[in-house]
């Protein structure tokens, strides 16, 4: 394995976080479905998710497994989609908010 850098750090430590946000979300139990409000709730569930995956996928590949690269390169392509699906999410809110209030 090799030695951890800040950037690792903050990787485990947003995990961490990532992991406290979906305990958070699935912990508030609303009794009104409100449409807006659960396409918020989806898109907050889905950018922790995915930003879960990714994390994973960069803690698996600091171990150094001998002559693995298919497997290193399907976590490298899992990691660069998951990022950019975590991305997606994280722009989407805001638009959806301001669409709405576009439409008000």
């Amino acid at each position: 394995m090799q030695h951890l850098l800040w950037h690792d750090y903050v990787i485990l430590i947003s995990f961490i976080g990532s992991i406290a946000g979906l305990w958070l979300i699935f912990d508030r139990q609303q009794t009104q479905v409100d449409e807006v409000a659960e396409t918020e709730r989806s898109l907050f569930m889905m950018s922790f998710a995915y930003w879960i995956v990714y994390c994973v996928t960069v803690g698996v590949q600091k171990f150094d497994l001998p002559e693995w690269d298919i497997l290193l390169t399907s976590l490298q392509l899992t990691a660069a989609i998951s990022y950019f699906l975590t991305f997606c999410c994280v722009l989407i809110l805001p638009l959806h908010r301001f669409s709405l209030r576009q439409v008000e």
